[in-house]
């Protein structure tokens, strides 16, 4: 399994990350990919990265942070990028409309800037997006991006049909195991196979079996069963075509 989405250099990883990294691949989870999210942290994802070749780095500029991120960070992303090769994907980027105050221009103009970078490289994109799904794929139809990942969607179904048009998967993670995720699990029913990647976005959105714990990689595969259940599928069918579809949209190489 791949986790599409796992923030594992985030400093609640610190103190026993390689525990964590063993714990993930007795889970089966042979991939995860590490989102970045500031300029400030790109450095500590890259490094911890090339220490294991089985993670694999993507850079962006979260827009929960936009306080943080200053006009010379978009020239230092470009620079990165063209540094470091491996680099598979530019994230965690998006627009979050659900803030208590959000600076839409400012979030739409930034994330211009880096889908433009995006297509520019060739590389696809890792996208955060709350309460501006419509604005998205208006942007995404504009840019011309060669597709990627949503992260954490909970979008209609009108709308993820209008992303797997665009190229990307939607990710579906901790959330979906809560008996209460009525409407995502209707969603995560009726979505084409070929657009459904797995996720953990840990250590945060943790799933039901392990409410108010830091979040794991190592869970992925509950998230896998919860899916093949709701979707009446077998756990190892699940597990196959999600895998193949991270590995076909960030382009990483089966080594099975």
């Amino acid at each position: 399994m791949i986790d599409s989405h796992c923030h594992l250099d985030f400093e609640e990883f610190d103190r026993d990350r390689d525990a964590v990294l063993a714990g993930s691949a007795n889970a089966g989870v042979t991939d995860l990919v590490i989102p970045g999210t500031t300029a400030d942290s790109w450095r500590r994802t890259l490094l911890l990265c090339h220490k294991h070749p089985f993670l694999h780095a993507a850079l962006g500029l979260h827009p929960y942070f936009m306080e943080q991120h200053q006009a010379p960070d978009i020239g230092k992303l470009r620079e990165l990028l063209v540094e470091h090769g491996e680099v598979i994907a530019v994230g965690e980027i998006g627009l979050d409309f659900a803030l208590s105050d959000p600076d839409r221009n400012h979030q739409m103009k930034l994330l211009q800037q880096e889908l433009e970078i995006a297509a520019e490289m060739d590389l696809p994109v890792i996208l955060h997006v709350r309460k501006a799904h419509d604005e998205m794929i208006h942007l995404l139809k504009e840019t011309h991006v060669r597709g990627g990942t949503v992260h954490a969607f909970n979008g209609s179904l009108q709308q993820a049909e209008h992303y797997q048009s665009l190229g990307f998967c939607l990710g579906f993670g901790g959330m979906l195991t809560y008996p209460h995720s009525r409407r995502l699990h209707t969603l995560a029913s009726q979505i084409s196979s070929e657009a459904i990647v797995l996720e953990t976005d840990a250590p945060d959105m943790t799933g039901f079996n392990h409410h108010g714990e830091r979040n794991s990689p190592a869970y992925l595969p509950e998230v896998r069963d919860t899916l093949a259940k709701l979707r009446g599928e077998s756990a190892e069918e699940v597990e196959r075509y999600t895998t193949e579809n991270a590995r076909r949209v960030f382009n990483l190489p089966d080594v099975s």
